[in-house]
């Protein structure tokens, strides 16, 4: 059994086949999936999707992209939301300074609200993090000096001291079709030094098609191409990896049943 920690199915480009990508997941051994939210104010479509679908469930926020357009989200407001049965985390929140849509301050603003949420309602903050490793680093060790939350780095593509500081704090690191990649090397390698119960995997889809699937659109069977190559790096058997990467997801979404 796998748990596919972090996808979009609420994302358009599934909204004409979504009761087959699902099925296509269940054929695959994915058990569970998490719909992750990217604008509080479509969390109508994720409920409608986790209503719909025994084994999925979700999280609420506004990622760091969208801290201009949503600025109003706040620790009040997300762990309003959260109140529902089906949101087993906070996010996805954090810093990608890779593209200019929203400021470095929109999105600490942002970053904050969520973990303060994440703190009070003891949900998972997913975290999104690219080309913004010093400055994630850096809030998550003052947050935590205010306060532990639990936390994930998710498709993990960052470097090794943003990987080494979250495990000290207690994050967990979740891997995505990135790992399968060819100039991936310096992640596989990082994925080396996470201890087995801090691991997690995840597709991102409709994004990040891992190999041999590059070029098609992901979706939440092919978690388990992330999951053979992590036993590879790791040396270990797949079904060792599929044990402890769903005992770890069941214990970090401690509300997913």
């Amino acid at each position: 059994m796998l748990v596919d920690t972090h996808c979009h199915l609420d994302f358009e480009t599934f909204s004409k086949e979504l009761d087959d990508v699902v099925d296509r997941a269940h054929q695959a051994g994915v058990a569970r999936m998490i719909t992750i939210s990217t604008l509080v104010r479509d969390m109508d479509k994720l409920f409608d999707i986790t209503e719909r679908f025994e084994d999925v469930y979700c999280s609420v926020g506004t990622h760091p992209s969208s801290s201009h357009d949503e600025n109003d989200t706040t620790a009040e407001k997300l762990l309003e939301f959260a109140k529902n049965p089906k949101v087993v985390a906070i996010g996805e929140v954090g810093l990608d300074y890779h593209y200019d849509d929203a400021t470095p301050a929109e999105q600490k603003r942002n970053f904050h609200e969520h973990i303060v949420a994440a703190r009070e309602s003891l949900l998972p903050l997913v975290i999104h993090t690219r080309d913004a490793d010093n400055d994630t680093r850096d809030i998550l060790v003052e947050e935590t000096k205010k306060g532990r939350f639990p936390f994930i780095l998710h498709s993990f593509s960052s470097g090794d001291e943003l990987a080494q500081t979250a495990l000290e704090l207690g994050g967990y690191i979740s891997f995505s079709g990135i790992l399968t990649f060819k100039n991936a090397e310096n992640v596989r390698q990082i994925a080396k030094t996470v201890p087995i119960e801090r691991v997690l995997v995840e597709t991102d889809s409709p994004y990040l098609a891992p190999v041999p699937f590059r070029g098609k659109t992901n979706e939440p069977s092919f978690v388990k191409q992330t999951a053979l190559v992590l036993a590879d790096v790791l040396g270990v058997p797949f079904d060792e990896i599929a044990k402890h990467t769903t005992e770890n997801a069941y214990r970090i979404f401690s509300k997913m049943k």
